[in-house]
């Protein structure tokens, strides 16, 4: 189960709780993590999240994205997926995430499913503080994200 809570206050255009939720849940099933596992999507505020870099990374000001493992799940394989449980919380700011998006060049939404896909892949125990950790993390990442933004939606676009 994927519960997605927007407390932002702000809106992310072209983007709904229903597909944070969807970009979740295609990164569990990509990494073949149990479909009963449960796994939360909040977007907050910028103070929200600063309150929260600092007091778990003792990091000053807003960030993009935090994410908070539970049961340390690992990606299964396929044939042998990982058990259920809890996978944790992810917790973006659309406010920072709009920022970096402008900088990037790309749209708001997009990058709000790049901070999804990030923060779930650190849930499953990916990092990035080493250069091959990261080249592993951020190739997967993207790959991730590049599928799931080329899928076939109900009203049949992709």
């Amino acid at each position: 189960m994927i519960d997605v809570a927007d407390e932002s206050g702000t809106t992310v255009p072209g983007l709904t709780e229903t597909e944070i939720g969807e970009c979740a849940r295609h990164v569990l099933d990509a990494m073949h993590v149990h479909p009963q596992a449960e796994l939360a999507v909040l977007l907050v505020d910028p103070d929200t999240i600063a309150v929260l870099h600092e007091k778990w990374l003792d990091l000053p000001g807003p960030t993009d994205v935090m994410s908070f493992p539970m049961d340390e799940l690992r990606p299964g394989s396929e044939g042998s997926p990982s058990g259920p449980g809890l996978v944790g919380d992810v917790v973006v700011c659309p406010q920072v995430a709009t920022t970096q998006a402008e900088a990037a060049g790309h749209s708001a939404a997009e990058e709000v499913l790049l901070l999804v896909v990030h923060g779930v892949l650190h849930l499953l125990g990916y990092d990035h503080a080493e250069p091959a950790e990261e080249k592993e993390m951020f190739a997967l990442q993207r790959a991730l994200l590049l599928e799931f933004l080329a899928r076939p939606r109900p009203d049949g676009t992709a």
